[in-house]
């Protein structure tokens, strides 16, 4: 499944769970400028990490898309921080999403969508990344978190 199918899931999930049981985050207009802040920074900085993320791949040529083969072990960018940068910054879009329709339902689903992407995907990714590069994958995993 392409990963960020299973935000776009997990955000239709949650927001059709809040239009049967709503949770809001805010019980109030005044008390939800904050959260519309933090929603607009979410999806900004996640949009601007995830394409930083694609450019420097573009830039190493090699595969965005998980299911091509990748050329090169890809360490720099936000690369040095986080072995999976684009989740990181779908993470973000999706939670400020929530944030901005100010429901509690894709902020409590959002563990199950993380934990999917782990087994359906970045599981799968991991394996074939230690077999195509060996030694230097592993020490990438070593020296860098997968998140942040």
């Amino acid at each position: 499944m392409p990963p960020p199918l299973l935000f776009v899931a997990g955000l239709a999930i949650g927001v059709g769970l809040d239009r049967l049981v709503p949770i809001r985050l805010a019980a109030d207009q005044g008390s939800r400028t904050p959260l519309v802040a933090l929603g607009w920074l979410g999806i900004v900085s996640g949009v601007a990490f995830a394409a930083w993320a694609m450019r420097t791949f573009r830039r190493a040529q090699t595969a965005i898309v998980p299911n091509r083969p990748a050329r090169t072990v890809v360490a720099a960018g936000p690369y040095r921080w986080s072995r999976n940068p684009m989740y990181v910054g779908l993470t973000a879009v999706y939670s400020g999403v929530a944030l901005l329709r100010n429901t509690a339902w894709p902020l409590i689903l959002l563990p199950m969508v993380l934990a999917a992407l782990w087994f359906l995907v970045i599981r799968r990714e991991e394996r074939y990344l230690t077999h195509a590069f060996g030694d230097q994958y592993t020490r990438y995993q070593q020296s860098v978190r997968r998140w942040l």
